[in-house]
């Protein structure tokens, strides 16, 4: 039982515990493990896994971002918009990002300083930046007129989408930043007792205001490379995106109640949840099920992160 346990809770355990699930999943499935399939599992959690890179962040500072889903939308929505009004991809990426950092900067400000619940901040973000996605296209899909658009996310290098190499390179950026700088540092400190890290010298407010920053710029690039991928800017696009990245990183290991993350946790949440989306498709599994399951993920990852809670306060 103890043994179980430590595979269930710990971080190694966590990969040896998806390593066999994988390799269940593999001997079972018809055509799971063919490279087109391969290739479509990692493209399908691609704007799930970035996000993570960054709500872990939040997650492990001891706030979380319901917003994001409406970030991502009405990124992408900038990014086209913008594209095709000036004629140039660089100033529609451009704009997109500096807007996607403004409703991350907002929300640190609002939740930082003015110190508003981050639940209730975020809930209003996410209708306000939903709500402006919708007015600004009237509710419609607004298509590319730049075919170079397309190639964001049909473009490959070595055989592999860019989007999936785009995904990799941010988890190795934001495992750098977690695990090996000040930033990071200062991150779990602060979620795992912010007044003694203010005491300790870390400016806590300016630390929350910047990482709600960063999780607005990191949804700006999954808001570009989404629309790139559906071949427009959809206001309604990426709904319900929060709690799927949620989930993902509680799953991986990040505590809801802060002060703890890993980067090769988020990675083995991502893929969970996009191993579970990916074996219902094959086995053609309606969608109404697939409702089912997410909710049951989410209630997993909260039921084992109360666990991972409860077992390291009794051996502190």
């Amino acid at each position: 039982m103890n043994a179980l346990k430590k595979i269930l809770l710990g971080e190694q355990g966590l990969v040896v515990l998806f390593a066999v699930a994988f390799a269940i999943v593999a001997l079972t499935v018809p055509n799971f493990l063919t490279e087109r399939n391969m290739l479509g599992l990692l493209q399908s959690v691609v704007t799930i896994g970035i996000v993570a890179c960054t709500m872990m962040l939040c997650l492990a500072s001891r706030d979380f971002d319901l917003s994001v889903g409406s970030t991502v939308a009405f990124s992408g929505m900038v990014a086209v918009m913008a594209s095709n009004a000036t004629g140039s991809i660089v100033l529609g990426l451009l704009a997109a990002m500096v807007a996607g950092s403004l409703v991350g900067l907002f929300n640190g400000i609002v939740i930082a300083r003015f110190r508003v619940n981050a639940l209730i901040a975020t809930l209003a973000t996410m209708q306000i930046v939903r709500g402006l996605a919708l007015i600004s296209s009237d509710g419609r899909a607004v298509g590319i007129n730049d075919p170079s658009f397309y190639q964001l996310a049909l473009s490959k290098f070595f055989g592999i989408p860019t989007p999936i190499w785009i995904m990799v390179i941010l988890f190795i950026v934001f495992g750098f930043v977690l695990n090996r700088t000040v930033f990071g540092k200062n991150t779990l400190a602060i979620g795992g007792n912010p007044e003694a890290s203010r005491l300790a010298g870390v400016n806590v407010t300016s630390m929350r205001t910047w990482i709600f920053a960063l999780q607005g710029l990191v949804c700006a690039i999954a808001g570009i490379l989404l629309a790139a991928r559906i071949t427009s800017g959809q206001p309604n696009a990426a709904t319900g995106l929060e709690l799927s990245v949620i989930s993902a990183c509680v799953l991986g290991g990040v505590s809801l109640a802060g002060g703890r993350a890993s980067m090769m946790g988020v990675i083995v949440g991502v893929l969970i949840m996009g191993i579970a989306e990916n074996v219902m498709n094959l086995l053609n599994i309606q969608a109404f099920y697939q409702y089912v399951v997410r909710g049951l993920i989410l209630l997993l990852a909260v039921l084992l992160d109360n666990l991972r809670s409860s077992t390291i306060a009794y051996r502190g």
